[in-house]
């Protein structure tokens, strides 16, 4: 069997056979010249390098399904990666009150199945609340760590091959929990939301928060402004405030280590308005600022490695010893790409924001809108609160912090899974160091050496987000 782990967690668990099932079912639905060639049965014994081969092989089989948008993207992946993940962890399909959290700390508990797919839970929640139907689009479900001090650690968007009640419980970890927020980046969209009394009050949770916990920088001022449309009760006009404000809608990530502008530096990375800032302590101690536009990288991806002392696999994100990096191509000047790298627990996470960055680009390119009607469930029975929930208003926001220092201008202009062989009767993945990743539909490749860095790295060893291609020129 082969274990499967998706952004560092164990997933699922499969035998070649459910696989080679798998294969035939896409080969049946969308023709042989569309699914990408399966490893082929064997009719002897597999010799250790035969079994390795094998294992190389689906890997890249899962990579290419993932990648193909039309396989990746379909209910018979999705479906098969959702019920492998519920058999291996051994939970059986049953009614229960599943908790997610507001920003605000507030508890939305809905009575859902464990076996309710991502879409399923969002739609419970959305009901619960009295959201409407063609707002539910704007949010999405996040897997988060809460820190002592309160705040929160992003891990990973849920996705749609996983079963929310399962991946938060799998990790028998009280501090992991799922958290609802919105999910797009351009502040415009931000009206639409206004327009519906639930969605109103679900942002301004969010922006309060954001500015308590000092993603949102604000003066002394400002917060004086704040507090005043706070105690009027003016929610949009908090709201159009916090719009003009550094940082406002961006997603604050934990400290972590950069090789930008020299190797080693501390950093603080942000991502919103369709950019990565940093704030980049030197060496020297100086603080700098800097952002990458997304629509000048021309490619990324996710790197790890497992130490070879690694013990038994199925433990949570927090405690995992996998290090992960995500390196980006950047556009520094009209004829010169440079490499950066961020090495962070998140780094997955800063992925799966570069990629949905992209694709709203994309919609909005094509004119398209984000504002769409919810997928109904084929029965129509999802379980249905009559009792609505309101959404409480926040507490009144601290003083800002004063301490924090100000920051001077820095010059500068993807679902990711690993397969092991699971060998009868071993409880986890053998050590090994997985390959390079690209965005969050990415499978790895093959094992590399010790060094995960994105210089060791044959530039054929990954699938890269090519940004550039469907944005064009003229934006860059």
């Amino acid at each position: 069997a082969y274990n499967i782990h998706v952004n560092g967690v164990l997933h699922c668990r499969v035998r070649y056979s459910q696989l080679l099932g798998l294969h035939e079912q896409l080969r049946k639905e969308y023709g042989a010249n569309v699914v990408p060639a399966f490893p082929p049965k064997k009719i002897f014994t597999l010799t250790p390098a035969e079994v390795e081969q094998r294992r190389e092989q689906l890997e890249k089989y899962m990579q290419a399904v993932r990648q193909d948008p039309t396989l990746g993207g379909s209910e018979t992946f999705n479906s098969f990666l959702r019920k492998a993940q519920q058999e291996t962890q051994q939970i059986p399909t049953e009614e229960v009150v599943l908790e997610v959290l507001l920003s605000n700390g507030q508890k939305v508990k809905v009575t859902i199945l464990t076996s309710d797919q991502t879409e399923d839970v969002l739609e419970a929640v959305a009901s619960k609340l009295d959201l409407p139907d063609d707002l539910v689009g704007y949010f999405s479900l996040f897997l988060v760590r809460e820190t002592k001090d309160g705040a929160f650690s992003f891990v990973r968007k849920l996705q749609e091959f996983e079963l929310p009640y399962v991946s938060v419980t799998s990790l028998h970890n009280p501090e992991f929990r799922i958290i609802l927020r919105k999910s797009y980046w351009d502040s415009s969209y931000d009206d639409d939301v206004m327009e519906h009394r639930v969605g109103l009050n679900l942002l301004y949770a969010q922006t309060v928060s954001d500015i308590e916990h000092g993603w949102i920088l604000v003066n002394k001022e400002q917060h004086r402004q704040l507090k005043s449309l706070q105690e009027k009760v003016s929610k949009k006009e908090f709201i159009r405030l916090a719009q003009t404000l550094k940082y406002y809608g961006y997603l604050k990530f934990d400290p972590c280590i950069t090789d930008f502008p020299e190797k080693g530096c501390h950093v603080i990375v942000s991502a919103g308005n369709n950019e990565l800032n940093f704030q980049v302590r030197l060496p020297s101690e100086q603080i700098k600022e800097g952002s990458f536009k997304v629509t000048r990288m021309r490619c990324w991806r996710v790197t790890s490695s497992v130490p070879m002392s690694n013990g038994p696999s199925g433990s949570s994100p927090g405690k995992s010893e996998v290090k992960l990096e995500l390196a980006f191509e950047y556009l520094m000047s009209k004829d010169r790409l440079q490499w950066v790298t961020i090495t962070s627990p998140q780094a997955i996470m800063l992925s799966i924001c570069l990629q949905s960055m992209v694709d709203e680009l994309m919609v909005k390119k094509s004119g398209g809108s984000i504002r769409k009607m919810f997928r109904r469930r084929a029965n129509g029975a999802l379980r249905r609160s009559d009792s609505q929930q309101a959404v409480k208003s926040p507490p009144l926001l601290d003083s800002p912090d004063a301490s924090r220092e100000p920051m001077a201008k820095l010059s500068v202009s993807c679902v990711w899974a690993q397969c092991h062989r699971h060998p009868r009767g071993e409880q986890g993945p053998p050590s090994r160091l997985p390959s390079p990743q690209s965005k969050l539909t990415s499978v790895s490749l093959r094992g590399i050496s010790h060094s995960s860095s994105a210089n060791d790295v044959g530039a054929n060893d990954f699938h890269g987000n090519y940004a550039f291609e469907g944005i064009g020129d003229e934006d860059l």
